[in-house]
């Protein structure tokens, strides 16, 4: 997001953090109080909307049984790297952009977001589409399908499952990619940045609470450093040309289509607590009281959040990172509605990937069984008939979901759950 920004897209931050453009050519005259109501007030609603639809497609998505569609979770470990990660990244674009020539890394970049932006808008338009298409409608599957290596060491790369609907989908993306490679226009930028981040709350899946505060918090640190400390962050964004942010020109009014005097919102803004929103609405979703109370407040946090970062920015005049002010609202808001429920407990013990595959039995004791299926099957036949003789013996349990079924010759087992005892030499 930028505060009157007096050059196009100069100064976006990589992915989170408003910023703002220093003058570049002739200077353009300061954009009016309804200019920038309109540009800022776009921002936020073009922000909320991939956050609340991404949140209930992800309920959706944690329930898929097809492989193009299963969610990406994100460990606690995987949440402590990523800061690491995105430092490491960020720091060589600046290398690369100081030494290498800014037009070629553009154009591979520009290659890059082009496939992606097309298959990302793609799956953003195909449920909303396919209610379009006539019943009749010939509908064929097709699997992209890349490996690595072969046998039992094959590794899957790319597993894309598509059929003729998403064929149709893909063509029409396609004249949006063609339009963005080629104008570079605002407005195929920000259906490219808005399929991209509703597809990243959807498929990008935190694992509980604690990973969420562990990625925020980290990315709150990264923010701050790369926005205040240093102008890598800065000097990256003045020179990377991607769909990696929303934009709205606050000279719209003045000169239509053609407007050129931007603010922007980087999609690190919009993804990162977006997917920490999602988490609690599949935990308010787990609680089974018909209510969305941590979704609602944790998605009024975000409003809370971002509107304080506009103010900040257009009082100091200076470009603020957005994660400085949307991590401690989104995670103290629906902890403090939690404290005052009685549940931070049942919030931090939560376990979102447990519901990717509710019916699949799990083991979660592995034993150590010896001696023949017959003697097995005898020596569970006795400890069913003798209760008190098994309770003073050390048996080793394996425990299965409440649905499993037992095998053959191990006897019934009470609410699912059967008991294997090692035999005595």
């Amino acid at each position: 997001m930028a505060e009157q920004a007096t050059a196009p897209l100069s100064e976006a931050h990589n992915g989170s953090g408003p910023g703002a453009a220093p003058a570049a050519g002739p200077a353009r005259p300061p954009a009016t109080p309804e200019g920038m109501a309109l540009a800022y007030g776009s921002l936020v609603l073009m922000a909320l909307l991939p956050i609340f639809f991404g949140a209930l497609r992800s309920v959706t998505c944690a329930k898929s049984k097809n492989a193009s569609d299963m969610p990406e979770t994100i460990t606690s470990r995987d949440a402590a790297r990523f800061p690491i990660v995105a430092s490491c990244t960020l720091f060589g674009l600046y290398l690369f952009f100081k030494i290498f020539s800014q037009e070629y890394i553009n154009l591979l970049l520009s290659m890059y977001f082009f496939v992606l932006g097309i298959l990302a808008l793609s799956h953003t338009i195909s449920p909303v589409m396919n209610k379009f298409f006539p019943a009749n409608f010939p509908s064929k599957q097709y699997q992209l399908l890349f490996t690595q290596g072969s046998g039992e060491a094959k590794e899957e790369i790319v597993n894309y499952e598509f059929d003729s609907k998403d064929l149709v989908c893909l063509a029409m993306s396609s004249v949006i990619g063609v339009w963005y490679l080629l104008r570079k226009h605002w407005i195929a930028n920000n259906l490219f940045g808005l399929a991209f981040s509703l597809n990243g709350v959807e498929l990008l899946h935190l694992n509980n609470v604690s990973t969420g505060c562990i990625l925020l918090g980290g990315l709150f640190i990264y923010d701050v450093f790369w926005v205040f400390g240093t102008n890598v962050m800065v000097t990256v964004a003045k020179s990377f040309e991607a769909p990696i942010k929303l934009v709205f020109p606050q000279d719209l009014l003045e000169k239509g289509l053609e407007a050129d005097n931007f603010a922007m919102l980087g999609l690190g803004d919009v993804v990162i607590p977006g997917i920490f929103i999602a988490l609690l609405l599949r935990f308010d979703i787990s609680l089974k009281k018909n209510t969305h109370t941590y979704f609602y407040t944790s998605f009024v946090a975000y409003i809370f959040g971002l509107g304080l970062t506009i103010f900040i920015m257009h009082i100091f005049k200076h470009a603020q990172p957005a994660l400085l002010y949307l991590v401690p609202a989104c995670i103290g808001f629906p902890l403090l509605v939690a404290l005052v429920k009685g549940e931070v407990t049942e919030m931090f013990s939560y376990e979102s990937s447990a519901e990717i595959l509710p019916h699949t039995p799990r083991l979660t004791h592995f034993p150590t069984v010896s001696g023949s299926p017959a003697s097995l099957a005898d020596s569970m036949q006795q400890k069913l008939s003798c209760p008190r003789r098994r309770r003073q013996q050390s048996p080793s349990a394996m425990y299965y979901e409440e649905h499993s079924t037992p095998k053959e010759g191990a006897g019934d087992a009470k609410d699912g759950t059967m008991e294997l005892d090692k035999k005595e030499k």
